[in-house]
């Protein structure tokens, strides 16, 4: 029997195994459209998808494969497809799964662009979608035990950094039938995989902690195959594809992705218990810290904690937090995140920006919040930053 291959080699090595080109070492950027076939039953077959091959790039292309294959194995699904952006994907997912009639339950946490599909436009299509509160884990059971096609959960959430137990609310999922899909994006696969704890499937903005360099958009989903296949099919007619030389650098950033998140994971737990003992700081959250409302669920199925962490000014207000951030020096003010710079927002300019005022409060997202992606800078630099940021607004 061969033993498992470890998340570490599975990096560096998953979906790039095969011989490329002339014996190269690298995964090929294949830029080419089209697959040209010789042979007119073999193209046919590719076609129908009963013989390996690539016909359009629309479709498949060999650099997105790779990449799409590399994130499965990392993952464990059963299969995986991508897109062009990480709301390409979800986009693709919920219009690939829900028809008219459907009904939805998800969490008032999830990431801005999420909550838009939620409030704007699936109910143009006629589905319903039912948001509960975060931290209530019976209520979001109740709302499921109603019934529902799907149960959208992101753990943990952007930006208030809130966790939910994924084997109690998938548990719940299994009993109605619905299918559950989970945003994985701020866990990584190194730390968090839900799969593992009963979800049928998982998605990433890859633009995120996957390419990790900020230096290309894409978005990935992996698990169950047949669902897979149904949001593959949207996908290709509705033109969302992820451009190969997108998948290339994607490929190419998450050789580091085991190294980048446990330097992150190790960082941001020293900056979240620098910040909660800081006199001008209100309130930290990060799921390594004891005091954070979940921790024992954290604990319980991640394997680290991440590199994100938001935080509250005791001054909470957005014109502290429009003090605060230019004078950091070592991170960027910038609408991103789990990149290998440190990178600070607020949510009207980042993970909400598509929200009004109104609807982040009604989200419980306060104005005056940080949220800080934590980089694989020096910790010792990041806090002696933070330091004389802090001390002079």
């Amino acid at each position: 029997m061969n033993n498992p291959v470890h998340k570490d080699t599975q990096s560096v090595w998953g979906g790039e195994e095969q011989s490329w080109m002339q014996g190269a070492t690298q995964v090929p950027v294949v830029h080419s459209v089209s697959f040209g076939y010789r042979d007119m039953d073999e193209w046919m077959q590719v076609a129908k998808g009963e013989k390996p091959g690539h016909i359009y790039g629309r479709n498949t292309n060999p650099t997105v494969q790779a990449f799409e294959e590399k994130v499965r194995l990392l993952e464990g699904g059963q299969a995986a497809t991508s897109a062009a952006t990480g709301m390409g994907i979800i986009s693709s997912a919920l219009f690939g799964l829900l028809g008219s009639g459907d009904r939805v339950v998800s969490i008032k946490d999830t990431y801005g662009g999420t909550s838009k599909l939620f409030f704007e436009f699936l109910p143009r299509f006629q589905v319903n979608t039912t948001l509960c509160d975060t931290a209530d884990h019976a209520a979001i059971e109740t709302e499921i035990a109603k019934g529902c096609k799907l149960v959208y959960l992101e753990t943990p959430t952007n930006p208030t950094i809130k966790i939910l137990d994924l084997e109690r609310l998938t548990a719940a999922a299994k009993k109605t039938g619905a299918i559950v899909i989970v945003d994985n994006t701020f866990a990584t696969p190194i730390n968090q995989n839900p799969l593992q704890l009963g979800a049928d499937l998982v998605l990433h903005s890859a633009t995120k902690f996957l390419g990790g360099h900020a230096d290309a958009l894409g978005g990935v989903i992996c698990g169950n195959k047949d669902l897979v296949e149904k949001i593959y099919h949207f996908r290709e007619i509705n033109g969302a594809t992820l451009h190969p030389m997108a998948a290339y650098l994607l490929l190419r950033g998450m050789k580091t992705l085991h190294l980048r998140v446990a330097r992150q994971n190790r960082s941001a737990l020293e900056i979240a218990r620098f910040l909660f003992e800081h006199p001008a700081v209100g309130r930290v959250y990060y799921p390594g810290l004891e005091t954070h409302d979940n921790y024992e669920i954290a604990c319980k199925q991640m394997q680290g904690f991440g590199g994100m962490l938001s935080f509250e000014l005791k001054e909470n207000t957005l014109e502290a937090v429009k003090r605060l951030l230019p004078r950091l020096r070592f991170a960027h003010a910038a609408a991103n995140l789990g990149a290998v710079e440190t990178l600070v927002g607020m949510p009207a300019t980042t993970s909400h920006v598509e929200c009004t005022a109104r609807e982040r409060a009604a989200m419980g997202i306060p104005e005056g919040l940080v949220r800080y992606s934590t980089g694989i800078e020096d910790t010792r630099d990041l806090i002696a930053d933070l330091t004389q940021a802090l001390e002079g607004i």
